[in-house]
């Protein structure tokens, strides 16, 4: 009689584990979803890094010299200096 009902406590133990497993909050659908998006914040992350880099970079190179200043204003601004002419040419 001891017997069956060790057996019995064992085997509820034994399915309410399972289910945990299967159906619980760390289950394994649950933990392979926080995998995924676990390697999508990484992968996000890892832009933002490179994008960090570049601007860390740039950032430096306009401390260091009026080059790149006068680089980004003609570039970006169109600006040009005295007595300067701005040709452009465009492909047909």
């Amino acid at each position: 009689m001891v017997h069956r009902i060790v057996t019995l406590v064992l085997l509820a133990i034994l399915a309410i584990v399972h289910a945990q497993l299967w159906l619980g909050s760390y289950s394994m659908d649950h933990v392979q979803e926080m995998r995924t998006q676990i390697a999508q914040i990484k992968s996000a992350n890892e832009v933002a890094r490179l994008e960090n880099n570049r601007l860390t970079s740039e950032v430096s190179d306009l401390r260091e010299g009026k080059d790149m200043v006068e680089e980004k204003a003609r570039s970006e601004l169109g600006m040009v200096k005295p007595n300067e002419i701005y040709v452009q040419i465009t492909k047909p």
